[in-house]
């Protein structure tokens, strides 16, 4: 059986086709799509006619491709840059009404719990109680748990796409100043869980997202080509040192760095601040980056849970696209 996951985000469109016969999602077929949503949309701002059409020929390219691999209908999802737009309903409706594939929005949390589930899975039972952190364009996730769900999830505007055009936009590099004023935004918002994952104290720390794989790149990190299956690790330490590295160049020169992407050059050092002060904050000395994610948290849901679930993920987001208003989630998580 092969089932494909279609992935909206800041960035790009992103297909993942797996076999997901034997219980974990093993790709056979990737594929990505460039769309830079994040630039033209400022955050709390409506995704522009122009955007929504890249977006639907993106996702039926990607549908496509999932047919010529023997995938069924993706299951496809948008993250926080649509989530968080005005116009989020009628971008779900175009995509829907002229692709045919059910695009839903994933409330924050709930991505939370799905990258944790897929950090649970990657690392196993032997981590003991475990922290995720996950940034993403738009949103940080945060999630602790010791079961496969996490017991605490949550999600803040604190992405590296939506503070660098808040905070970075007109000054490239940016002064000392709008640095400081970033990161005491991040302390403020992040505060309250923070102080829960200290509270808990995790065993394990495992950090998820391509600002996580860029940063342990940059701070020495194994590169890519050489697997999923290499461990690596970022330190606080070497992080601060990243940070500062980072805000001394203006974002051309940041994308000659170890790791740093030329699409995600101007964003990396938010990136940055985010994640050093959210270790800092949290108490973890070191992370673990872990190649699985959001992606692949919603296979794994599937395959666990059934089809049902995404059934009522979709049920859900279609009901608010209609113009329902916030609709709960009626599947409980099941905690094993």
């Amino acid at each position: 059986m092969r089932t494909s996951v279609v992935d909206v985000g800041s960035k790009t469109v992103r297909l993942v086709v797996s076999d997901t016969e034997g219980g974990a999602p093993l790709p056979v077929h990737t594929a990505k799509w460039r769309l830079r949503l994040s630039e033209q949309v400022t955050p709390g701002g409506p995704v522009p006619d122009r955007a929504v059409g890249d977006l639907v020929d993106a996702v039926a390219a990607a549908d496509r491709a999932a047919t010529r691999w023997g995938a069924a209908g993706p299951l496809a999802f948008a993250t926080a840059v649509v989530r968080g737009a005005p116009n989020r309903h009628e971008v779900l409706r175009t995509v829907r009404e002229r692709t045919g594939v059910e695009l839903c929005t994933l409330p924050g949390e709930v991505e939370a719990e799905l990258t944790f589930l897929a950090a649970r899975r990657w690392m196993g039972w032997r981590c003991g109680p475990l922290a995720v952190l996950d940034i993403g364009g738009g949103s940080l996730e945060v999630a602790f748990g010791r079961g496969r769900l996490p017991d605490f999830a949550a999600s803040l505007p604190l992405g590296a796409a939506r503070l660098t055009h808040e905070y970075f936009a007109d000054e490239d590099p940016p002064s000392p100043d709008r640095v400081r004023a970033l990161r005491r935004r991040v302390r403020h918002q992040l505060r309250d869980a923070a102080a829960r994952i200290r509270w808990e104290g995790p065993r394990t720390a495992v950090a998820t997202s391509r600002t996580f794989q860029q940063l342990g790149r940059l701070c020495g990190a194994a590169p890519g080509r050489h697997g999923p299956f290499v461990e690596r690790v970022l330190s606080a330490a070497d992080l601060r040192g990243a940070v500062d590295r980072l805000a001394a160049l203006p974002a051309a020169e940041r994308a000659r760095l170890p790791g740093i992407s030329a699409p995600r050059a101007t964003q990396s050092l938010a990136g940055a601040v985010v994640a050093h002060t959210a270790m800092k904050l949290t108490g973890l000395a070191t992370v673990t980056i872990c190649p699985w994610a959001l992606r692949e948290g919603v296979l794994l849901r599937h395959v666990e849970d059934g089809p049902a679930w995404w059934a009522e993920i979709a049920r859900r987001s279609e009901k608010e696209s209609d113009g329902a208003g916030p609709v709960p989630l009626r599947i409980a998580a099941a905690r094993h």
